[in-house]
Protein backbone atom coordinates (compact mmCIF):
# COMPACT_ATOMS: atom_id res chain seq x y z
CA UNK A 1 0.00 0.00 0.00
CA UNK A 2 1.42 3.34 -1.06
CA UNK A 3 1.28 6.34 1.25
CA UNK A 4 -0.94 9.17 0.08
CA UNK A 5 0.71 12.46 -0.79
CA UNK A 6 -0.22 15.96 -1.85
CA UNK A 7 -3.85 16.67 -2.65
CA UNK A 8 -4.91 13.06 -2.09
CA UNK A 9 -3.48 13.17 1.43
CA UNK A 10 -5.30 16.40 2.23
CA UNK A 11 -8.57 15.02 0.92
CA UNK A 12 -8.16 11.85 2.95
CA UNK A 13 -7.46 13.84 6.11
CA UNK A 14 -10.48 16.07 5.60
CA UNK A 15 -12.68 13.04 4.95
CA UNK A 16 -11.46 11.38 8.16
CA UNK A 17 -12.11 14.54 10.17
CA UNK A 18 -15.60 14.89 8.70
CA UNK A 19 -16.35 11.24 9.48
CA UNK A 20 -15.46 11.71 13.16
CA UNK A 21 -17.57 14.86 13.37
CA UNK A 22 -20.51 12.99 11.82
CA UNK A 23 -20.24 10.18 14.36
CA UNK A 24 -20.18 12.67 17.23
CA UNK A 25 -23.11 14.58 15.78
CA UNK A 26 -25.11 11.38 15.50
CA UNK A 27 -24.34 10.11 19.02
CA UNK A 28 -22.21 12.20 21.34
CA UNK A 29 -22.10 9.58 24.09
CA UNK A 30 -23.51 6.20 25.07
CA UNK A 31 -26.51 6.09 27.34
CA UNK A 32 -26.29 4.45 30.73
CA UNK A 33 -27.89 1.19 29.61
CA UNK A 34 -25.34 0.79 26.84
CA UNK A 35 -22.46 1.36 29.24
CA UNK A 36 -24.01 -1.14 31.65
CA UNK A 37 -24.15 -3.74 28.86
CA UNK A 38 -20.53 -3.50 27.79
CA UNK A 39 -18.81 -2.84 31.14
CA UNK A 40 -20.48 -1.40 34.22
CA UNK A 41 -22.96 -4.22 34.89
CA UNK A 42 -21.48 -6.85 32.59
CA UNK A 43 -20.22 -10.08 34.14
CA UNK A 44 -17.70 -12.76 33.32
CA UNK A 45 -19.57 -15.99 32.64
CA UNK A 46 -18.80 -19.62 33.41
CA UNK A 47 -21.78 -21.57 32.04
CA UNK A 48 -23.38 -21.53 28.62
CA UNK A 49 -26.57 -22.34 26.81
CA UNK A 50 -26.32 -24.78 23.92
CA UNK A 51 -26.87 -22.12 21.29
CA UNK A 52 -24.41 -21.69 18.42
CA UNK A 53 -22.60 -18.48 17.55
CA UNK A 54 -22.64 -17.77 13.83
CA UNK A 55 -19.56 -17.08 11.75
CA UNK A 56 -21.20 -13.84 10.60
CA UNK A 57 -21.37 -12.66 14.21
CA UNK A 58 -17.71 -13.54 14.80
CA UNK A 59 -16.78 -11.61 11.67
CA UNK A 60 -18.74 -8.61 12.94
CA UNK A 61 -16.95 -8.77 16.31
CA UNK A 62 -13.61 -8.83 14.51
CA UNK A 63 -14.63 -5.88 12.33
CA UNK A 64 -15.44 -3.84 15.45
CA UNK A 65 -12.33 -5.01 17.28
CA UNK A 66 -9.83 -3.94 14.63
CA UNK A 67 -11.21 -0.39 14.71
CA UNK A 68 -9.67 0.02 18.18
CA UNK A 69 -6.36 1.90 18.42
CA UNK A 70 -2.97 0.22 18.64
CA UNK A 71 0.45 1.84 18.62
CA UNK A 72 1.48 2.66 15.05
CA UNK A 73 -1.63 0.76 13.98
CA UNK A 74 0.46 -2.37 14.48
CA UNK A 75 -2.54 -4.70 15.02
CA UNK A 76 -0.50 -7.65 16.39
CA UNK A 77 -3.45 -9.68 17.70
CA UNK A 78 -4.36 -12.93 15.99
CA UNK A 79 -7.61 -14.79 16.72
CA UNK A 80 -8.31 -18.51 16.56
CA UNK A 81 -11.95 -19.49 17.08
CA UNK A 82 -12.09 -22.98 18.54
CA UNK A 83 -15.51 -24.50 17.91
CA UNK A 84 -15.01 -28.11 16.82
CA UNK A 85 -14.82 -31.09 19.12
CA UNK A 86 -11.30 -31.85 17.93
CA UNK A 87 -10.19 -28.26 18.49
CA UNK A 88 -11.69 -28.27 21.98
CA UNK A 89 -9.95 -31.52 22.87
CA UNK A 90 -6.62 -30.11 21.69
CA UNK A 91 -7.17 -26.93 23.68
CA UNK A 92 -8.19 -28.86 26.81
CA UNK A 93 -4.63 -30.23 27.07
CA UNK A 94 -3.49 -26.77 28.14
CA UNK A 95 -6.18 -25.96 30.70
CA UNK A 96 -6.20 -26.23 34.44
CA UNK A 97 -8.74 -28.84 35.48
CA UNK A 98 -11.30 -26.35 36.78
CA UNK A 99 -11.44 -24.60 33.41
CA UNK A 100 -11.99 -27.62 31.17
CA UNK A 101 -15.77 -27.85 31.61
CA UNK A 102 -16.17 -24.10 31.11
CA UNK A 103 -14.31 -24.25 27.82
CA UNK A 104 -15.95 -27.44 26.55
CA UNK A 105 -19.44 -26.03 27.18
CA UNK A 106 -18.84 -22.69 25.46
CA UNK A 107 -19.97 -22.51 21.81
CA UNK A 108 -16.73 -20.70 20.95
CA UNK A 109 -13.41 -20.32 22.70
CA UNK A 110 -11.22 -17.63 21.16
CA UNK A 111 -7.48 -17.91 21.50
CA UNK A 112 -6.27 -14.32 21.65
CA UNK A 113 -2.72 -14.51 20.35
CA UNK A 114 -0.11 -12.20 18.89
CA UNK A 115 2.43 -12.31 16.10
CA UNK A 116 5.91 -11.36 17.33
CA UNK A 117 6.79 -10.54 13.72
CA UNK A 118 3.86 -8.13 13.38
CA UNK A 119 6.31 -5.38 12.40
CA UNK A 120 6.94 -6.97 9.00
CA UNK A 121 3.39 -5.90 8.07
CA UNK A 122 3.93 -2.24 8.94
CA UNK A 123 4.41 -1.10 5.32
CA UNK A 124 0.72 -2.01 4.83
CA UNK A 125 -0.58 -0.92 8.24
CA UNK A 126 1.50 2.26 8.62
CA UNK A 127 2.32 3.22 5.03
CA UNK A 128 3.32 6.86 5.45
CA UNK A 129 6.60 6.05 7.25
CA UNK A 130 8.77 2.95 7.45
CA UNK A 131 8.78 1.99 11.12
CA UNK A 132 10.29 -1.48 10.66
CA UNK A 133 13.74 -0.33 11.86
CA UNK A 134 12.17 0.29 15.28
CA UNK A 135 11.68 -3.48 15.65
CA UNK A 136 14.05 -5.30 13.32
CA UNK A 137 16.70 -7.13 15.36
CA UNK A 138 14.97 -6.17 18.62
CA UNK A 139 13.00 -9.27 19.69
CA UNK A 140 12.30 -8.12 23.25
CA UNK A 141 10.94 -4.77 22.10
CA UNK A 142 8.88 -6.52 19.42
CA UNK A 143 7.51 -9.00 21.94
CA UNK A 144 6.62 -6.29 24.49
CA UNK A 145 4.88 -4.21 21.83
CA UNK A 146 2.99 -7.21 20.48
CA UNK A 147 1.91 -8.42 23.92
CA UNK A 148 0.80 -4.97 25.09
CA UNK A 149 -1.21 -4.18 21.98
CA UNK A 150 -2.72 -7.65 21.58
CA UNK A 151 -3.94 -7.33 25.18
CA UNK A 152 -5.62 -4.07 24.20
CA UNK A 153 -7.17 -5.76 21.19
CA UNK A 154 -8.36 -8.63 23.38
CA UNK A 155 -10.17 -6.11 25.58
CA UNK A 156 -11.73 -4.47 22.52
CA UNK A 157 -12.79 -7.95 21.41
CA UNK A 158 -14.61 -8.64 24.68
CA UNK A 159 -16.40 -5.29 24.62
CA UNK A 160 -17.36 -5.79 20.96
CA UNK A 161 -18.79 -9.23 21.74
CA UNK A 162 -20.92 -7.83 24.54
CA UNK A 163 -22.02 -4.94 22.33
CA UNK A 164 -23.49 -7.32 19.73
CA UNK A 165 -25.34 -9.46 22.26
CA UNK A 166 -22.91 -12.17 23.32
CA UNK A 167 -21.51 -12.98 26.74
CA UNK A 168 -17.83 -13.55 27.46
CA UNK A 169 -15.65 -15.30 29.98
CA UNK A 170 -11.92 -14.65 29.74
CA UNK A 171 -9.54 -17.31 31.03
CA UNK A 172 -5.87 -17.24 31.95
CA UNK A 173 -5.72 -20.58 33.77
CA UNK A 174 -3.88 -22.46 31.06
CA UNK A 175 -0.39 -23.21 29.78
CA UNK A 176 0.71 -20.77 27.10
CA UNK A 177 3.52 -23.13 26.13
CA UNK A 178 1.11 -26.00 25.43
CA UNK A 179 -1.24 -23.78 23.42
CA UNK A 180 1.67 -22.41 21.40
CA UNK A 181 2.99 -25.90 20.67
CA UNK A 182 -0.43 -27.29 19.80
CA UNK A 183 -1.71 -24.43 17.64
CA UNK A 184 1.17 -22.14 16.64
CA UNK A 185 4.23 -24.33 16.09
CA UNK A 186 4.30 -23.36 12.40
CA UNK A 187 3.16 -19.73 12.51
CA UNK A 188 5.31 -18.67 15.49
CA UNK A 189 2.38 -16.82 17.04
CA UNK A 190 2.17 -16.66 20.83
CA UNK A 191 -0.96 -17.06 22.94
CA UNK A 192 -2.00 -14.24 25.24
CA UNK A 193 -5.28 -15.36 26.85
CA UNK A 194 -8.45 -17.32 26.12
CA UNK A 195 -12.00 -16.04 25.94
CA UNK A 196 -15.17 -18.14 25.95
CA UNK A 197 -18.03 -16.73 23.91
CA UNK A 198 -21.70 -17.53 23.70
CA UNK A 199 -25.04 -17.04 25.38
CA UNK A 200 -24.55 -17.36 29.11
CA UNK A 201 -26.49 -19.40 31.63
CA UNK A 202 -26.80 -16.78 34.36
CA UNK A 203 -27.69 -19.36 37.03
CA UNK A 204 -23.96 -20.04 37.45
CA UNK A 205 -23.23 -16.46 38.54
CA UNK A 206 -22.30 -15.53 42.09
CA UNK A 207 -22.36 -12.11 43.69
CA UNK A 208 -20.33 -9.34 42.06
CA UNK A 209 -16.89 -8.95 43.61
CA UNK A 210 -15.64 -5.65 45.07
CA UNK A 211 -13.87 -2.95 43.11
CA UNK A 212 -11.57 -0.25 44.49
CA UNK A 213 -13.03 3.22 45.00
CA UNK A 214 -11.56 6.08 42.97
CA UNK A 215 -9.57 7.48 45.89
CA UNK A 216 -7.80 4.16 46.51
CA UNK A 217 -6.14 3.87 43.10
CA UNK A 218 -6.36 7.27 41.42
CA UNK A 219 -4.48 10.48 42.04
CA UNK A 220 -3.82 13.89 40.52
CA UNK A 221 -0.49 15.59 39.92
Amino acid sequence: MMALTGEELQQARHAAQDAVRAVRAGKAELDGSSIDLILRKARSHYAWHDKPVSEDLLRLIYEITIAGPTSMNCCPARFVFVTSGDGKRRLSKSLKAKNVDKMMAAPVTAIIAYDPDFWTELPFLFPHEDRRPHFEGKPEHSRDTAFRNSTLQGAYFMIAARAVGLDVGAMSGFSNAIVDEEFFSESGWKSNFLCNLGYADETALFQRLPRFPFEHVCSFL
